[in-house]
């Protein structure tokens, strides 16, 4: 156990072993405490899977507990070549399963966003409400230009992954540079409240870009679901000045979902929107709670 703040509750960490034989790293803020609504955060890519550290006073407040784990090839979990963006459903259910937590909420930030929102399709009656921020959309979303205002190496990225594993390893492994083109406001809660991330990308980027492309492969394929089929409430949280994945993603989504909520802010980018997101979690509990 290690402390993440004077402030702020200790986080337990674990290794969960499955029944496939891999290992999923697993986090808990508030291990054994059925009283408070568990919160399964899902990371982007590339990160580990430390629940949010910007975050946690503001769920102990709340009287929210932070569940989290490393995707498979990240941190201390195993990898799963070939996995989908539905795999995160039985991820997340062994890993609550483990913790003896039954019914929960989901929250994910850029890539996790469509793996939270797989829980929320697929585990149905066990997730009660999900947050999806600065998200992306299906590829090949029906009347979406999926592309469309992305910055060019994000692009480029991402239509390597299209083109499959070995056009995808082959721009990985040849330099290119991937530019975010944060916005001031990203920059800004990158060396503020949201340095956190130096945390959690550190480590993912200095164990190799296998994790990072396997996760780019599953964006770019079948997602093994169908965002209509979720019936619990949503909250869309997107920034108007998101380059890396442009809000147009998340006004998709806000169509095709039947109980969401959108909310963009017009001087946000990839980052800056989670500024949004200690009212996001009071969303969650006033929607879980009653």
């Amino acid at each position: 156990m290690h402390g993440t703040g004077p402030t702020e509750p200790a986080t337990t960490e674990t290794d969960l072993a499955l029944p496939d034989g891999r290992t999923l790293h697993a986090y808990d803020t508030a291990p054994g405490d059925p009283g408070r609504l568990a919160v399964v955060w899902h990371h982007g890519t590339p990160n580990t899977g430390a629940p949010p550290g910007p975050l946690l006073a503001a769920a102990d407040r709340l009287g929210l507990r932070w569940v989290s784990y490393d995707r498979p090839g990240y941190g201390g979990s195993t990898p799963h070549p070939g996995r989908d963006i539905a795999s995160a459903a039985a991820d997340t259910a062994a890993v609550t399963a483990a913790l003896g937590i039954d019914r929960f909420a989901v929250m994910g930030h850029s890539g996790g966003a469509p793996h939270a929102l797989a829980c929320a399709a697929l585990l149905r009656g066990r997730v009660l409400a999900a947050v999806s921020s600065a998200g992306l959309a299906p590829y090949g979303a029906p009347g979406l230009d999926w592309y469309a205002g992305m910055t060019a190496s994000g692009v480029a990225s991402l239509r390597s992954a299209a083109a499959g594993r070995a056009a995808k390893e082959a721009h990985e492994s040849s330099g290119a540079l991937y530019d975010p083109e944060f916005t001031p406001a990203d920059l800004a809660a990158l060396h503020g409240a949201w340095a956190w991330f130096d945390e959690v990308v550190g480590p993912a980027v200095a164990a190799g870009p296998a994790a990072l492309i396997d996760d780019d492969l599953a964006y770019t394929a079948p997602w093994g679901f169908d965002p209509a089929d979720v019936r619990c409430p949503v909250l869309l949280l997107h920034g108007e000045r998101d380059r890396i994945v442009p809000a147009a993603h998340s006004r998709w989504l806000a169509r095709r979902l039947p109980s969401a909520e959108l909310r963009t802010t017009p001087g946000d980018g990839h980052i800056s929107v989670l500024g949004n997101a200690g009212d996001a979690l009071t969303w969650l509990r006033d929607r879980t709670t009653g």
